[in-house]
């Protein structure tokens, strides 16, 4: 090779490389091993672009101190830039530092607010504030998603912003907290703080509220928590014209409720005001019941001990029911991704034919659940009497449905005038005029009460439910996919999850031991035996 094709060569090596770098900010590929894919964005997201008209940008506010000290901004960048990447030239992607630029001072304007973080630099530590908070403007409307440091709901937070934007619906949901000891910033702060995260707005609407009033037609769903002894005929009918006229509502209700003002665990006994037989008349029976289930949680209790001394007991409490992953509906969108929930003294549902509604099983309990339907007794120190109906009520038990087409008006509802009293007996409209609508159900009021509450898995349900409602049903896949929800199925059989203790007792303190000392007696000998021959 002579010295001129040798410098042709490198010239051309040279310039291949730099081509090669210009275009790997639109043309690359990523071998993505993660279960749920979480470097990869979704089918979705990838033709979110056929829905925009015009140019979304997305300015992603980073210190840079921040991303000097950790590689999750780093992922965050590349997956925004894929985005860009698919959009066609329908999204642009910009990294800007506030510090950097000379516009913290703009920050909390547009919602972006700083993190503290410690850092230790020449063995000293130090607190700096540092900003990692994404904003998205389409013509003159502005998201803001506040703190950013994962890519765990990175892709449904971002997809579900720029859909709400683009097609100027904005995602409000109602809730309606029937029991007026219970408010939403003390009792539901974590179901308030998902659903802002994921870009809804809330409205707090009190049941006094709904008497000869109607809810808002703008709502995308609304929530009612509880009700059972509480919502009356006029305030049922304000839900019901709610749904007559399209309106989605996710249903949280209970049969019995825990009396904690006397002191030990009790359960109150509700009375029905009209919510159940309203439901009952849609294709929903909540029945009185409660569900007791070998797949349950361990709870911490105290009773008295020897001499009146408190003693602290740790138990399995068949009440609170952990339903697995097996116990998801894969053919349902709420459900195809399912990670399982913990539900709290949970009430049975039973599904029943109705004319023009569609009803699909969610949520179903193992084999090995049972009811209790009399002498309702829930204080672990009566543990003997609760397996007093195990042998004819065991079975799977169904704990959550969602139900969607053309409800029939409830005719126990009286028609409410404008001064709010009863005008007639009986509610107007037919089946046939009602507007499409949809409903889901879990025979469960404490089901996110932070008082319980003690994983995500509840919550990831409840905003693919709230997806469900509001209609997008393509998103919910995304956040489903995102969760990486990894919580272990516990083993339910007593004497299987036995077996399987010892096994690993023996394995650990028996087995792995004799086998490093059975390895270092051979290597010893054949060392021996090579040191002599």
């Amino acid at each position: 090779m002579t010295k001129k094709h040798a410098s042709v060569i490198t010239v051309l090596s040279v310039a291949a490389i730099a081509l090669a770098l210009l275009l790997s900010s639109r043309l690359w590929f990523r071998l993505d091993m993660t279960a749920g894919k979480l470097y990869t964005i979704s089918q979705v997201s990838r033709h979110l672009a056929d829905e925009i008209p015009d140019q979304v940008k997305i300015s992603y506010f980073l210190s840079g101190k921040l991303q000097q000290l950790y590689p999750e901004p780093g992922e965050i960048i590349d997956l925004i830039r894929e985005y860009a990447a698919y959009s066609r030239g329908k999204i642009n992607f910009t990294t800007r530092d506030p510090a950097k630029d000379g516009i913290e001072n703009d920050m909390q304007r547009l919602g972006i607010y700083p993190r503290q973080i410690q850092s230790i630099d020449r063995n000293e530590a130090t607190v700096t504030s540092v900003y990692s908070g994404i904003l998205i403007e389409y013509m003159d409307k502005v998201d803001v998603i506040p703190f950013i440091f994962s890519l765990e709901t990175l892709e449904y937070d971002l997809t579900s912003r720029i859909r709400t934007l683009v097609s100027g619906k904005i995602r409000e949901a109602g809730v309606i907290i029937a029991d007026q000891s219970k408010a939403l910033n003390r009792n539901y702060r974590n179901m308030g703080e998902i659903l802002r995260m994921s870009g809804y707005k809330l409205r707090e609407i009190y049941p006094d509220e709904l008497m000869g009033d109607e809810i808002p037609a703008g709502l995308s769903e609304i929530i009612v928590i509880g009700g059972v002894d509480t919502l009356n005929e006029g305030m049922l009918y304000g839900i019901d014209r709610y749904i007559q006229s399209g309106g989605k509502v996710f249903f949280m209700l209970e049969t019995f409720t825990p009396a904690t003002e006397t002191g030990s665990l009790e359960m109150r006994t509700l009375e029905d005001a009209g919510l159940l037989a309203m439901l009952r008349s849609y294709g929903v029976e909540v029945q009185r019941a409660l569900v007791l289930d070998n797949s349950c949680l361990t709870i911490t209790y105290q009773s008295a001990g020897a001499g009146g001394a408190p003693v602290i007991r740790l138990i399995r409490y068949p009440f609170w029911v952990s339903v697995t992953r097996a116990g998801g509906n894969p053919a349902h969108p709420i459900t195809s991704a399912f990670a399982g929930v913990d539900m709290f003294w949970p009430n049975p549902l039973v599904l029943h034919e109705t004319a023009g509604v569609e009803a699909v099983p969610l949520i179903f309990s193992t084999q090995d659940a049972w009811l209790m339907t009399k002498d309702i007794s829930v204080n672990p120190d009566s543990a003997f009497m609760f397996t007093r109906e195990n042998r004819e009520t065991q079975g799977q038990k169904l704990l959550g449905a969602a139900l969607s087409g053309r409800f029939p008006p409830y005719s126990g509802i009286p028609d409410i005038n404008s001064s709010g009293e009863a005008a007639s007996t009986a509610g107007t409209g037919s089946p046939d005029n009602g507007a499409e609508s949809r409903i889901v159900v879990i025979g469960n009021g404490e089901f996110l009460n932070d008082e319980y509450l003690d994983s995500e898995r509840n919550l990831t349900f409840f905003l693919s439910a709230a997806d469900w409602l509001a209609n997008d049903d393509d998103i919910i896949s995304i956040r489903s996919r995102a969760a990486g929800i990894n919580r272990l199925d516990k083993i339910i059989d007593s004497e299987k999850r036995d077996a399987a203790m010892t096994f690993a007792r023996l394995l650990n303190t028996m087995a792995i031991p004799a086998a490093v000392l059975i390895f270092a007696v051979v290597f010893g000998i054949k060392r021996r035996k090579k040191t002599i021959g």
